[in-house]
């Protein structure tokens, strides 16, 4: 890794879609920084490309999505597959918050967004340290796959 030994690993951060309720992801990203990680954020009302493109361009580790307007479901459908198709195949993909403006279980709601390719599944309120612990644990299984 060069002149970078201390960083534990690159994330593309962003809200996906129409959304622009920063607040959840800025504390993600302020924790991710606080802990050794390289954060490329992309901001409020990000496509798809544009994740992905950020992703190549920073050779990321993972990619966090948040999205509050309860809309992912439909604005994430196929995202594991594009990011195949670009050539991220092995990217770790993180989504969070309130994602369906229906209620259902929770477990539902991780198995649907799993089901859709995502390594991890948060609901809202999820300490960063979590989620930051998780992420140490799936970069180390990934370079260890042999990135």
């Amino acid at each position: 890794m060069g002149a970078d030994n201390n960083i534990k690993g690159t994330v593309v951060t962003g809200v996906i879609g129409e959304d622009v309720h920063i607040v959840g992801i800025r504390i993600i990203e302020q924790a991710l920084n606080d802990n050794g990680f390289k954060v490329s954020s992309m901001g409020a009302q990000v496509s798809q490309e544009e994740f992905i493109n950020a992703a190549l361009e920073t050779n990321a580790d993972a990619i966090f999505i948040s999205s509050f307007s309860g809309h992912a479901e439909i604005l994430v459908r196929s995202f594991r597959d594009k990011c195949t198709e670009a050539g991220l195949n092995d990217i770790i993909l993180y989504i969070g918050g309130s994602l369906l403006l229906r209620e259902e279980q929770w477990e539902e709601v991780e198995k649907k967004f799993k089901d859709l390719g995502f390594n991890r599944v948060y609901p809202p309120g999820t300490s960063p340290t979590r989620a930051i612990e998780d992420l140490k644990k799936d970069i180390l299984l990934r370079r260890e796959k042999g990135d």
